[in-house]
């Protein structure tokens, strides 16, 4: 974000503020003076756009902004968002309300005062989102971390102390002898994309501007802690603020391949301080390369005005295409005649909806398909289909409904199991052209049902016992030799054998999408799977996919897999269920078993109850042996979908926490090794979210 305009009520001798200059350019560096209130106007920049967090965590008493005045200090600010925060409005303002006592009130858009109309009203949060309001801090004096720096980032308000030296000469910045040597681990020994770019930077700008000998910095081995002693004491100072803005940045944007051309805003007050009055015209070059997308607004004395080289004080800022603040267009309205396909929740290409386009395009309608939610006036009749029963796709079918009314005719598993297509269009071809995305795959069923009455699960209801609907010349259409296999339990079928014969004589590559029932398996078919090109969804490479939803007849699951030959080299998926008829003894007992089988990896799902199955009973799921077990679950590693297991990490940790009432710290320190670290703080703080933390302040 940038800073546009800055205004102020009942504050201490501070005026409005306004960043922009002629021409509607956004000045890069902002120059005040040095004086106490000017340092005031930087603590309430910070405050403006730090929100709650910020303020809650200030290392000062709130009361400390007011002297004489009994009126209520008012901070308005309008902003500038980035390309790069998707989710935002390009122009927002915010405001907060500071009253003598120092409690601060969160500013609603009918209550500001100064800011216009037409801006998007934005609450800051930076605890929240570590890019979306990236600002930076810092004093005249600076003290570094000597090996008390939270890298692992436990604690969980760590970005609010991003300002803290505005506010305290005792708050520390980034160790800098800490910071050198992880990213130089990471980005120097193992040429991390961020890291590495982070320290030939740092490296370049240093040797450039401060006169530091960084050669030995980009060697593989580097002792920090000598390199650093060697430095004189004013090069210390002045990269000092320098790592430590790299640091956050870092943090902030980990994905990012260039994270310090990331933009935002830095505040500083007198850098002539700490970085002295030579060196001066130096550290800001050095400052503006390192940081080339950052506003700065800087305080100096008098003496130091002329100090600031003057192609730095021409310089400003590209800020963010106005095009997407164009007022939105109404909603296209459809064409007469025309019917509306919205597929609301499918993770794969909707058959259903397919073959209602081609009903629809064999009496000469036009078709349009939508995903998700649409809301298009014009329709001639609106058909939506639900698969699943989540939240989410419950809100959209409701929404779907009010805005279409009787227009809108909705099916599908998620809403109604005993819905059915017409058996007229049940029997068409699908309509390929609805789905481009398929290209030359082909999708459908076979066999519908299960002979199996599992009471978690929806297909005996809804599909009855096994049986035949289609033949896989007709899947197949016009020449296709790749199949999505939708079918529940295809092994079951009294003709497996037959159709398992006929794709590896037709030499297809087949998904098996809904699993291969091992309890089916002989040593025939057993022998034909292997023949099989058997494949993702994507077709990109061999992948074969069974389940294992319980720990029962383990011993025979070991004895079907060794009929199917598999080898580590082979992609072996078991579907895992949890949180139904386990416990977490047994849970481990199966992730155990799987990691015993060549090329075999779990994929794990939570079971979310059926309308009318039976409901969540975890009573008894852990035992006196639950640390135990947990120490050995984390070190049951997979090469593949490790990412799923994540996933059971979290619901298991959260189980954990409402059964003992602590944290297991093994598993959070395996959640947070290598994924989102910046957010470990906040997670502990929040007992693995099972306590809701809320930015409002009263």
């Amino acid at each position: 974000m940038y800073l546009l305009d800055l205004y102020f009520e009942s504050s201490k001798g501070v005026d409005n503020l306004c960043f922009i200059k002629e021409n509607g350019k956004l000045r890069k560096w902002t120059q005040i003076s040095s004086d106490c209130s000017n340092l005031e106007l930087l603590q309430l920049l910070a405050l403006a756009c730090g929100g709650a967090h910020l303020y809650k965590h200030l290392p000062c008493d709130g009361q400390w902004f007011f002297r004489k005045s009994i009126l209520p200090l008012r901070l308005e600010c309008a902003m500038d968002s980035h390309p790069h925060d998707e989710s935002s409005r390009p122009l927002s303002g915010s405001g907060i309300l500071i009253d003598p006592e120092g409690k601060m009130k969160l500013l609603k858009k009918k209550d500001c005062r100064f800011l216009p109309s037409n801006l998007f009203h934005r609450t800051p949060n930076i605890n929240r989102s570590a890019s979306r309001y990236f600002i930076l801090g810092y004093g005249a004096e600076l003290r570094p971390h000597h090996q008390t720096d939270d890298f692992d980032f436990i604690d969980p308000f760590f970005r609010v102390t991003r300002f803290h030296s505005l506010f305290s000469k005792q708050a520390r910045l980034t160790d800098p002898i800490a910071f050198l040597s992880l990213i130089h681990f990471k980005g120097v020994r193992y040429k991390r994309l961020s890291p590495n770019h982070a320290m030939q930077r740092l490296c370049r700008l240093f040797k450039e501007y401060l006169s530091i000998d960084t050669a030995p910095w980009k060697e593989k081995p580097c002792d920090f802690t000598r390199e650093w002693s060697q430095l004189k004491p004013w090069q210390q100072r002045a990269a000092l603020p320098a790592l430590d803005a790299a640091r956050h940045l870092l943090d902030a944007f980990p994905k990012s391949r260039k994270p310090l051309d990331m933009p935002g805003l830095v505040l500083l007050n007198c850098p002539d301080s700490f970085c002295g009055e030579k060196i001066l015209p130096q550290w800001i070059m050095l400052m503006d390369q390192l940081l080339p997308k950052m506003q700065f607004v800087i305080t100096l004395s008098a003496a130091c005005h002329s100090h600031i080289p003057g192609e730095v004080q021409k310089k400003s800022l590209l800020r963010p295409d106005r095009d997407d603040q164009k007022q939105e267009k109404a909603p296209a309205r459809m064409p007469p005649g025309v019917i509306l396909l919205i597929d609301i929740d499918s993770r794969l290409p909707n058959l259903a909806m397919m073959k209602l386009s081609r009903y629809f395009k064999e009496q000469g309608r036009k078709v349009i398909l939508d995903r998700k939610e649409s809301f298009l006036p014009g329709a001639e009749a609106v058909y939506a289909s639900c698969v699943f029963s989540f939240s989410s796709s419950q809100t959209r079918t409701e929404e779907l409904r009010r805005y279409y009314g009787q227009s809108l005719i909705l099916g599908g598993s998620g809403v109604d199991i005993q819905m059915r297509l017409p058996d007229e269009i049940e029997k068409l071809p699908a309509d390929y052209t609805l789905y481009p995305e398929l290209e030359d795959r082909a999708i459908g069923f076979i066999t519908r049902g299960c002979p199996f009455h599992c009471p978690f699960c929806i297909v005996p209801r809804k599909e009855g016992n096994i049986h035949q609907v289609a033949d896989i010349k007709t899947l197949l259409g016009n020449g296709r030799h790749k199949l999505i296999l939708l079918d529940d339990n295809i092994l079951s079928h009294p003709k497996a054998e037959e159709f398992l014969e006929e794709m590896v004589k037709r030499n297809l590559q087949i998904n098996f999408t809904q699993t291969l029932d091992v309890r089916f398996i002989n040593k025939e078919k057993a022998q034909l799977i292997r023949l099989i090109h058997c494949a993702n969804t994507k077709f990109t490479r061999t992948n074969y996919h069974l389940s294992l939803n319980d720990n029962k007849n383990l011993d025979l699951v070991r004895q079907k897999y060794e009929m199917l030959g598999f080898t580590r080299v082979d992609n072996v998926e078991f579907i895992c269920m949890y949180g139904y008829n386990t416990t977490l003894a047994e849970d481990v007992e199966r992730f155990r078993f799987l990691k015993s089988l060549p090329g075999a990896y779990v994929f794990v799902q939570e079971y979310r109850p059926i309308s009318g199955g039976p409901p969540t009973d975890l009573t008894g799921y852990f035992n006196d042996r639950a640390d135990e077990l947990i120490n050995e679950l984390v070190g049951i590693i997979f090469t593949q979908n490790m990412k799923s297991m994540e996933k059971y990490y979290h619901w298991l940790c959260k189980r954990y926490v409402r059964t003992f009432g602590k944290l297991h710290m093994g598993l959070v320190d395996t959640l947070f090794r290598y994924n989102n670290r910046h957010r470990k703080g906040q997670y502990m703080a929040t007992m693995a979210g099972t306590i809701k933390k809320t930015a409002k302040v009263n």
